[in-house]
């Protein structure tokens, strides 16, 4: 195996946050977060073929071509079979995705109390939630307003179901731990097969989870509807921290 010029992924550390998305969807192995960033860890690893490319919610990869290893099947091979059997206990990882950093969060005492008498009802008016579990063809779906949540945001947005699922058909799933290829070809079929009034899509302020704003605009873009849209990013901490219309 030589150097040729060849195709072969460029990765942005500028704009690479570490989320780690692309090092899930390589196949090959070739990259892995190093220091809090997305990193090629040998060329000859890499098929150029830009499967990380399409997840990635920064934009942080490229293909480019240029001189460099050629790709090696056979080494490929070796690093996953190495990799994959490999018993060593996993080291600890300091923030490689920053979305995970363990933390602990305060909230003021009057808001964890609840009068004994007080209830709250219920918003959800539709089932499933999760997206997988949905078909496209689902009757609720038409004409409704589309609400599209990352699966934490219940959890940090205390009032999530009088603000959010009330009057909306509610979808709900992680862009990092689902196959968000699958999600991207769902909702553009939904799109496509159904009249869609508007899409409200909440996520969370992690880096990982940005990756499902960016296949919300594939899939609306590949269903060729103009369908309104808002972005709303809750923070960890239960507050809205930004909001975007489309």
């Amino acid at each position: 195996m030589g150097r040729i010029t060849r195709k072969i992924i460029r990765i942005d550390e500028e704009k690479c946050d570490g989320c780690g998305i692309c090092a899930d969807a390589c196949h090959e192995g070739a990259i892995q977060i190093i220091g809090g960033k997305a990193k090629l860890v040998k060329e000859s690893y890499c098929d150029g073929l830009g499967d990380c490319i399409g997840p990635c919610p920064q934009d942080a990869i490229t293909i480019e071509e240029r001189f460099a290893d050629e790709y090696d099947e056979a080494a490929v091979q070796e690093h996953l079979e190495e990799r994959d059997s490999s018993t060593e206990p996993a080291k600890p990882v300091v923030c490689a995705c920053p979305g995970s950093a363990v933390r602990e969060l305060s909230h003021p005492a009057e808001q964890m109390e609840t009068a004994p008498s007080e209830s709250v009802s219920s918003s959800l008016s539709t089932w499933p939630v999760q997206i997988t579990l949905v078909p496209p063809n689902a009757p609720f779906l038409n004409d409704s307003d589309l609400l599209i949540a990352a699966d934490c945001v219940p959890f940090a947005f205390p009032d999530f179901h009088s603000r959010f699922i009330k009057g909306r058909v509610a979808l709900v799933g992680c862009p990092k731990l689902d196959d968000p290829g699958y999600y991207a070809d769902k909702f553009t079929e939904i799109f496509k097969v159904n009249e869609i009034r508007s899409i409200t899509v909440v996520y969370m302020e992690v880096p990982c989870c940005g990756g499902l704003v960016q296949l919300i605009h594939k899939a609306l873009i590949q269903s060729g509807k103009q369908i309104p849209i808002t972005f709303l990013k809750i923070g960890i901490k239960g507050d809205i921290l930004d909001k975007m219309n489309l």
